[in-house]
């Protein structure tokens, strides 16, 4: 499904992806960790195309995303769904019309969206949320509609960027749960995070990132720097 081939991505004299090589099969389930600056920022910004490579290849479905042209992109990072640490939810909508906006700005018809917005909203558990504003909720609640946000295109890859940063340790359980749920359905998840006890607990594959490359790549693996 992805298939990372002597990446690099070069800022000057620094490089923040130093010739990487990495594969991920349909519905693996990876954590992502490393300390600050080892890269993985970098290499998920690639991944959805905000930067582009210096040199190498990034095939998704044996295509080569490095290469999209810029009328693509928006196609593409349907199929890609991202949640960062700090929700990003625009303030003055409802949770039904933050997860809505998503689709209206592709076009989606009025029927679609009233037909996918309540099923994504049911899935993360905020249904009963839909009218309230993002003011009103709690951290593990926003995190939960900026989910439902990623989800709402099917997409089958979802990367998460410090999704429990900002959480304490119950919303942070709460979270990572779902993420495994969605996991489960066959989504690939790419997880980025500070976190040792979740990704010990987690047991599933941990790329291990310091500057600029994997320094290893263990199954099931814990935290080990």
């Amino acid at each position: 499904m992805i298939d990372i081939i002597s990446l690099t991505k070069q800022y000057g004299q620094i490089k923040a992806i130093d010739n990487i090589n990495l594969k991920i099969a349909r519905g693996e389930f990876v954590c992502l960790v490393g300390p600050s600056g080892a890269g993985k920022s970098t290499l998920i910004k690639l991944l959805i195309c905000e930067e582009k490579p210096t040199s190498g290849k990034i095939l998704i479905v044996d295509r080569n995303i490095a290469k999209l042209r810029s009328q693509e992109l928006p196609y593409y990072r349907r199929k890609v769904g991202v949640v960062f640490q700090d929700f990003k939810l625009l303030p003055q909508k409802s949770v039904y019309e933050n997860v809505a906006f998503a689709l209206e700005v592709c076009d989606a018809s009025d029927q679609d969206i009233r037909d996918r917005v309540p099923k994504i909203l049911d899935l993360v558990g905020m249904l009963k949320r839909k009218d309230n504003l993002p003011s009103e909720l709690s951290g593990g609640e926003k995190q939960r509609v900026s989910i439902a946000r990623a989800l709402v295109h099917s997409p089958k890859i979802l990367i998460a960027d410090e999704p429990t940063g900002n959480l304490d340790p119950v919303n942070s359980w709460e979270i990572i749960d779902l993420l495994s749920r969605i996991n489960r359905t066959g989504t690939i998840v790419i997880l980025a995070t500070h976190n040792k006890e979740i990704v010990d607990r987690l047991k599933k594959r941990v790329i291990l990132m310091k500057g600029g490359k994997i320094i290893s790549d263990r199954v099931k693996g814990g935290y080990i720097i």
